[in-house]
């Protein structure tokens, strides 16, 4: 008797952060606590500004992107409605080695995590004139600290442990933008999934991230320990306070009012002439 056919498996290239909230929330797919039915998925773990550079060529399946970098790449990914990272009255945070008043970060230079965060746009839009020294988000402090800018843009854990490098909050981005537009949360991160997978791959691709992030949620000590693997020194309560700033029910679907505060951040952008024309937001089904 012949044997059954082996069901063909499906690649798919995963993009995320090597942080501990990307990792968190990935923890039901990474440790194959999710089943994904014939989608076998490969995690590549990135900075943000590179997975931002590979969207532009559309090397991977799925990724992490900045809000900022979603107009350039619109044509070839559709945005996933979990897995969004939104600062509820928190953001990247602008430290300097001396206290300061916001009024003198006006001209200086300050590193930025990538051209194409949306930091770095959240920063344009909250600052008229300074000049953008691009560096890897995790050399920032470092330069702050010694001198070789004025001030630094700081992204992940940075927003909890800048303080153990002697440095100073002057502004913190998602305060600004939640006084500046009535309360809607910061759009910092979304994920987004290529068009050409087809509509059917694309919503399991979508409820399976779904269901990693309902996962770590429901279990959240043991995501948690596989998270503190990328959390960069913090200790186990520093690194949970952290997660659950970018890893909670928003991160399951960012809602209504998320998908307006992306969609203005974007109008704003453009209309400053930071981002190109916005397209339609163009969200992937709940499977």
């Amino acid at each position: 008797m012949a044997e059954p056919a082996m069901e063909k498996k499906t690649l798919i290239r995963l993009g995320h952060s090597p942080d501990a909230d990307d990792a968190f929330m990935f923890y039901g797919l990474a440790s194959g606590k999710v089943e994904t039915g014939n989608l076998v998925f490969e995690h590549l773990l990135r900075d943000i500004e590179t997975l931002n550079q590979w969207a532009l060529e559309g090397r991977l399946e799925v990724t992490a992107i900045s809000v900022h970098a979603y107009p350039y790449v619109a044509g070839r990914y559709a945005l996933l409605p979990s897995g969004a990272s939104m600062g509820e009255d928190y953001g990247p945070i602008v430290v300097t080695r001396e206290p300061e008043d916001p009024a003198w970060l006006w001209g200086r230079r300050i590193a930025v995590p990538g051209r194409l965060t949306t930091a770095t746009l959240a920063l344009h839009l909250y600052l008229d004139d300074f000049e953008p020294v691009i560096m890897p988000f995790d050399t920032i402090m470092e330069a702050v600290r010694d001198g070789r800018v004025d001030a630094g843009l700081i992204i992940h854990e940075g927003q909890l442990s800048h303080g153990e490098w002697g440095l100073h909050p002057v502004a913190d981005l998602g305060k600004w933008w939640r006084a500046d537009t009535g309360g809607l949360p910061l759009p910092l991160g979304v994920n987004a999934v290529r068009r050409d997978l087809g509509g059917r791959l694309m919503a399991d691709v979508s409820r399976y991230l779904r269901e990693s992030i309902e996962y770590a949620l429901a279990h959240r000590e043991d995501a948690l320990t596989h998270a503190l693997r990328y959390a960069r020194g913090l200790d186990r309560d520093v690194a949970d306070r952290f997660v659950g700033m970018y890893v909670n029910e928003r991160t399951v679907d960012m809602g209504a009012d998320g998908r307006e505060a992306i969609a203005l951040i974007l109008k704003r952008g453009h209309e400053r002439g930071l981002v190109p024309a916005v397209p339609e937001l163009d969200f992937v089904p709940q499977a």
